[in-house]
């Protein structure tokens, strides 16, 4: 006799496949990717979705920014504040100088410019001279005074998530402090925390969209064909982002009681936002609102990952010591074991002072080429058709560095619910 199966009274209906959103944008991607292909005019064309989209996620990072580090910071111990911004920093510099001192490494043993033999006199510099130019206009000194507004409004209205960074940890110190008074205006904000993160997830759901045009833009303007010419630069440049993110964050993420691959599949939504956008801030609101389901204080999540955004890049470190050896190689300069120790300090430097401008990676490889006199910065112009795929795999290795730094941070801070951490990667 056949027993019929009984389904749990406060079971959820299983959802279908093409309801989630990973479903979804993996539809984009695909359908943008053969219309770039076959008809790469139309392809063009639809540049518009995916710029509309990120103007849209952006339009909505601010008070995300505002609403978790004020709360945040208004509802906690100052001393702990401090604490935490003074681990997530020290995570932040021995991490991304690690992932510079792979680069060299990888590029080292590798090797993926020799036998290349350009002549640098041969290459067009005017092809790079833009980029060249903004990264002259970037320093450090310039940077840090960039942290600051020029009024309130102004980092609100122009988007800069450091400066709205610098005004909220203020303010939240400032309501922390001011004792009866400042309770109202805290629990304004964590009631009008609610509908913006609502708001957040209404959003998201023009996702699959803006994933198809920005994939139908990238391949009909830049074409598959072009990576075939530096395939080598390019799979070098993925292989040592991936055995940096399952290697070297993997064993943080075990060390810390948690493994890198359940944080890859809970945040892969974002992943394949980012994959198509090559932009990780368009995923920076939901990626906050996951880290905090995730187990990890609101406090720790908005000071960690707004900063890490700016201090934590992972994938743009490996890829300015993996493209400057490149360079090097293709056009066969010979780099000492100091002028490359000397390519990396300056990294250091320059990966600062360059952050939060479009186009970073590019931009920080061009400031670092024009301070290291060994390297001809005209030999960026041979990496430029291949920039734009690589800057999908920054900006992924970027997004996992700044995910693994939240929980790592959070557990060092005795601030991670490590039941609900689980309970949030089995889904």
């Amino acid at each position: 006799m056949l027993v019929p199966k009984i389904r749990r009274a406060n079971a959820a209906p299983r959802k279908p496949l093409f309801a989630h959103a990973y479903v979804q944008v993996l539809a984009g991607i695909a359908l943008g990717a053969a219309i770039g292909y076959f008809y790469p005019e139309t392809g063009e064309s639809l540049k518009p979705l995916g710029d509309a989209f990120i103007k849209v996620v952006k339009m909505i990072i601010a008070p995300v920014v505002f609403l978790t580090i004020a709360t945040g910071i208004a509802a906690n111990d100052l001393h702990k504040v401090g604490r935490v911004a003074g681990k997530a920093m020290i995570y932040f510099v021995t991490f991304s100088t690690l992932a510079l001192v792979v680069g060299l490494i990888v590029a080292n043993v590798v090797q993926p410019g020799a036998g290349l033999n350009i002549d640098p006199a041969s290459l067009d510099l005017q092809a790079v001279k833009g980029f060249v130019a903004k990264a002259h206009e970037q320093s450090v000194t310039g940077f840090l005074m960039n942290i600051i507004p020029s009024t309130i409004p102004g980092a609100f209205a122009d988007g800069d998530i450091l400066q709205v960074l610098f005004f909220s940890v203020l303010f939240g110190i400032a309501l922390a402090t001011a004792g009866e008074t400042g309770k109202p205006v805290v629990s304004f904000l964590q009631a009008l925390t609610a509908p913006i993160f609502k708001l957040v997830g209404i959003l998201m759901r023009a996702a699959p969209i803006g994933a198809f045009g920005a994939m139908a833009f990238t391949i009909g303007k830049y074409g598959i064909g072009s990576v075939a010419n530096l395939a080598m630069l390019v799979g070098t440049f993925y292989l040592t982002a991936f055995l940096f993110v399952f290697g070297v964050l993997g064993a943080v993420c075990r060390y810390n009681g948690f493994s890198i691959f359940s944080l890859v599949r809970y945040i892969k939504d974002e992943l394949l936002l980012v994959l198509a956008t090559s932009s990780s801030e368009a995923a920076l609101p939901s990626l906050m609102e996951k880290m905090e389901k995730a187990g990890a204080t609101r406090s720790v999540v908005g000071l960690v990952i707004p900063t890490g955004y700016s201090f934590n890049l992972d994938g743009t470190n490996i890829y300015m010591t993996l493209a400057a050896l490149f360079i090097a190689q293709a056009t066969n300069t010979d780099l000492s074991i100091g002028d490359q120790i000397l390519l990396l300090l300056i990294a250091m430097l320059s990966s600062k002072g360059a952050a939060g401008v479009t186009g970073a990676g590019f931009i920080t490889l061009a400031a670092t080429l024009s301070v290291v006199p060994s390297v001809p910065v005209a030999g960026m112009a041979l990496i430029l058709g291949v920039d734009r795929f690589m800057s999908e795999c920054r900006a992924l290795t970027n997004l996992v560095g700044n995910a693994v730094a939240s929980l790592v941070v959070a557990r060092w801070e005795g601030e991670l619910d490590q039941s609900r951490m689980e309970a949030a990667f089995r889904g």
